[in-house]
């Protein structure tokens, strides 16, 4: 062992035993002053100091700092900077009260503990405070005994994640079905039924233990770093989404066509059979707005040739002029990147020479083998390394690339050695996946700040979600076992401020031929963030290559998709400005059912639409719970059901169970080959009427979905619909808000009103009567309007009694 390993193990053993000493057992703690700073209270006890701080008033963090440590450290998930909030400290005998307008921090000075209200509502209390034991530090809490427990990153575990032990170590699972307890994407984050959540600030690996032991204690265990945690409470569900992704960030829009279907495998061997594939969509007119090039496109073969970044031009001779011929037809490419840079690859000598690399203790690179051969890592914490990998990406987009997928950023493998920029392998293994994404979004800011990036990564951290990320569930098993988890998995991460996760559609691992299952799939992908078909070559993923019954259905699946575009971009919006999920769990619709707390496979997909998911072969029927206060209309048959109930649903082939909330509006443009064609100059506006709503609201964003930061740049306009319905009067109002630098157009607007029982005795647009069509079927009112620049517009229609 040489003299500068040797210095280097005595350094971090002292600083071991320092540590262990400054904190060896809080039930020895000892309460000796405090003080407050602003809307901070400063606690000082015998083994070290607490920082307490509001960052609002549903927002407060806590940091131990034991003796000897300089401070709390930086944040990697944070973003929010502490507001002016109004606080009260009071003081009685042994007590301490930290008091904003929602949330309070109590304090027993002896012996020490600290517990956390919201609006006079207990939420949690620390048991021990942080415990240093011989391999971990640790911090308990106490439940009550009937919360349910949400979070702890992407698992498929039920929804209730009570009663289990989770590691937190980002690590790929091949082929799960409907259990996974370790994936791709773990988060320090726990989420309580009683609408607050815990959130352990700190970034390497460890446990985050959901009563595991059935005590009614909620435990976080850490190798190292910092002991810093902040809980967040709302009274809604809605404000507790709000106020995470407030605190972490919120997800950039999107450019629009992401929105739309994806052409993609593992993977396409050239330039040849890329054409080949999007010149199939053309042929068979089902829309397609992307393809994604997996790992072939820098190698003939899957192993050796990864770290190469540059296309293989033996295989795709003209990779330029492939690119700019699907633009031309409305088709982005994709390209696959990993952090990896073999040793065999063109790269090597190069990424060594640039000190770009993860290294060993003696600063030399660090390498090892993996399924691809013998390897370096990219170190996305290195400053020359950014820079690096940056221009690689840089050098891509100017040749017209205009997305990113970013593979095995867990990372795959990752020795505990194997030392980076700042810290081992294990105190930023978690947090790499998130630096990447950081890397490529903060170029696009530097290089490209009007465009939109398309970041697709498998592995992210709190928070991720403010650099564009858009994570997937890792190699999900083509079964029926593999479609079972997938809203599961989704609905939490969204509660986790991660509102794009999504699924490989059809399945990834196996050679299963089920086209039932790649209906069933596909169906549910309408209602999901992305809508990406992905699998294993052998049988294919994409809709073109399927048989000619299967093949329609998805095409009637994606058309559907295009359809609702307007209404799903403005989801996406929303999501932007408020953090509220795309898809979102029934307990958002009624906070008091607890029985709605553990269902996954019925979902919200926006405010109006209801969607439950067809998970086993040959169903026939299915159980689908409708919420209450409102009533709900099958989206294909029309038929009417009232809320606050479950319903015998008959499946059908050609669609999943779907279903409109009563006063919902519907956008909805006709099909097109990709969002090139994408406009809302004649578009058809849904709205399902019952007497039971006497008044709604709803949207329409709109801009050139493209442009990075549009609504902030003022080039954008929103539409606003209201309802109000009294007697024999249904009044609709149409209110346009229009950006300072967006020029917008006329619209012709189609309207269909649904529901409407009686031939309607009038129709007034303005002041003026208009012709309109009911059909007694149906039950459904046809009439056309317009939305001229200046923006508003008011219907009456004077229904039959």
């Amino acid at each position: 062992m040489s003299k500068r390993i040797v210095l280097r193990f005595s350094i971090l053993l002292i600083v071991a035993l320092a540590s262990f000493s400054a904190f060896a057992q809080n039930s020895q703690r000892v309460y000796q002053s405090h003080k407050v700073n602003g809307n901070q209270l400063v606690l000082v006890t015998n083994d070290g100091s607490y920082e307490i701080q509001f960052y609002n008033q549903n927002i407060v963090e806590t940091a131990f700092i034991p003796n000897g440590e300089a401070g709390k450290g930086e944040s990697y998930a944070v973003v929010l900077q502490p507001e002016q909030t109004s606080v009260t400290l009071l003081e009685k005998g042994n007590e301490l009260q930290f008091l904003s307008k929602g949330m309070s921090v109590s304090i027993s000075k002896s012996p020490f503990d600290i517990s956390y209200s919201y609006k006079g509502k207990h939420l949690i209390s620390e048991k021990e405070g942080y415990v240093n034991t011989d391999s971990t530090e640790n911090i308990d809490f106490t439940l009550d005994k009937d919360e349910v427990l949400f979070g702890g990153g992407a698992r498929a575990l039920g929804m209730n994640r009570r009663g289990n032990r989770l590691q937190l170590y980002n690590r790929a699972d091949y082929g799960y079905g409907t259990h996974s307890k370790l994936m791709n994407y773990t988060m320090p984050l726990v989420i309580s039924s009683k609408m607050y959540a815990v959130h352990f600030d700190n970034a390497p690996i460890g446990y985050l233990d959901l009563d595991s032991e059935n005590t009614n204690t909620l435990r976080y265990e850490s190798s190292s770093g910092r002991k810093v945690y902040q809980v967040i409470a709302s009274d809604t569900w809605e404000g507790f989404t709000y106020e995470f992704t407030n605190l972490t960030g919120r997800q950039p829009m999107l450019p629009r066509w992401s929105f739309g279907n994806f052409s993609s495998r593992f993977g396409y061997h050239s330039e040849r059979e890329c054409r080949e594939t999007i010149d199939e969509f053309l042929k068979d007119s089902i829309p397609v707005d992307a393809i994604i090039l997996d790992l072939f496109w820098f190698g003939k073969e899957m192993k050796g040739e990864m770290g190469n970044l540059a296309f293989e031009r033996d295989s795709f001779p003209t990779p330029e002029k492939m690119i700019a011929d699907f633009d031309a037809k409305g088709v982005k490419t994709i390209l696959i990147t990993e952090p990896f840079i073999l040793t065999t690859s063109q790269r090597w000598d190069e990424a060594v020479k640039e000190e770009v690399l993860g290294t060993d203790s003696i600063g030399n690179p660090y390498t090892y083998d993996f399924y691809f051969g013998n390897t370096g890592l990219v170190d996305v914490f290195k400053p020359k390394a950014i820079d690096w990998f940056w221009n690689i990406y840089k050098g891509l987009a100017n040749k017209g690339v205009a997305g990113w997928w970013g593979d095995l950023g867990e990372p795959e493998v990752h020795p505990s050695a194997l030392q980076h920029a700042n810290g081992s392998a294990d105190e930023v293994h978690n947090i790499y996946g998130h630096y990447w994404a950081k890397l490529v979004y903060e170029g696009y800011q530097k290089d490209f700040p009007n465009q939109r990036p398309f970041i697709l990564m498998r592995a992210g951290a709190v928070g991720s979600q403010r650099y564009g990320m858009v994570p997937w569930t890792g190699d999900v098993s083509r079964s029926w076992d593999g479609l079972k988890p997938q809203t599961e998995i989704s609905l939490q991460m969204g509660l986790q401020g991660i509102a794009y996760m999504h699924s490989d559609l059809g399945g990834f691992a196996g050679d299963n031929l089920d086209d039932e299952l790649y209906t069933r799939w596909l169906q549910y992908g309408v209602f999901q963030p992305i809508f990406r078909p992905h699998a294993q070559e052998a049988v294919a993923s994409e809709p073109v290559f399927r048989e000619a019954k299967t093949k329609a259905l998805a095409k009637k699946s994606i058309q559907l998709r295009y359809k609702l575009m307007p209404y799903n971009y403005t989801l996406a919006f929303k999501n932007n400005q408020t953090g509220l999920p795309l898809m979102r769990p029934l307990f958002f619709e009624e906070q008091n059912n607890k029985e709605l707390l553990s269902v996954s496979d019925t979902y919200m997909w926006g405010d109006a639409f209801l969607v439950s998911t067809i998970t086993d072969a040959g169903l026939k029927e299915k159980d689908v719970y409708m919420p209450n206060n409102s009533v709900w209309f099958d989206f294909v048959s029309e038929k009417k059901f009232e809320g606050g109930k479950s319903y015998t649903i008959t499946t059908e082939e050609d669609h999943i169970p779907v279903f409109v909330r009563g006063g919902s509006f519907i956008p909805m443009i006709k099909g097109m080959q990709n969002t090139n064609a994408y406009s809302l100059k004649n578009m058809t506006l849904h709205y399902y009427h019952d007497k039971s709503v006497s008044t709604s609201n709803g949207q329409l964003y709109n801009d050139d979905g493209e442009t990075a930061g549009a609504f902030e740049k003022g080039q954008y306009e929103l539409l606003s619909f209201s309802s109000a319905f009294s007697k024999s009067k249904l009044k609709i109002a149409v209110n346009t808000e229009i950006g300072s630098n967006y020029k917008s157009v006329k619209k012709k607007i189609n309207w269909v009103i649904h529901n409407i029982e009686k031939q309607p005795k009038k129709v007034v647009l303005g002041r003026k009567s208009t012709d309109f069509t009911w059909d007694k079927e149906s039950k459904i009112l046809h009439f056309k309007g317009e939305v001229k620049l200046e923006g508003n517009q008011s219907i009456t229609i004077k229904l039959a009694k």
